[in-house]
């Protein structure tokens, strides 16, 4: 029986290890992501005005045009 007593404690020193890890790899997540928008904070491509309107067009609504 004296080997009983270590075992939770070691449950614990892992479970802590564990959750550290855990929030470590979100915050390395949330960085990565901030830095991807703001290097991004361009647009990702460029639209042209003819396929801009042709988007809007597909987009519009059956009757729209009466509003006009």
């Amino acid at each position: 029986m004296s080997g009983r007593g270590r075992s939770s404690f070691t449950k614990r020193q892992k479970e802590r290890s564990r959750q550290e890890k855990q929030k470590e790899k979100a915050e390395r997540k949330v960085q990565r992501k901030l830095e991807k928008t703001a290097t991004g904070s361009e647009a990702p491509f460029e639209i042209s005005e003819e396929d801009f309107a042709a988007a809007a067009e597909q987009l519009a609504l059956p009757n729209s045009h009466l509003e006009e």
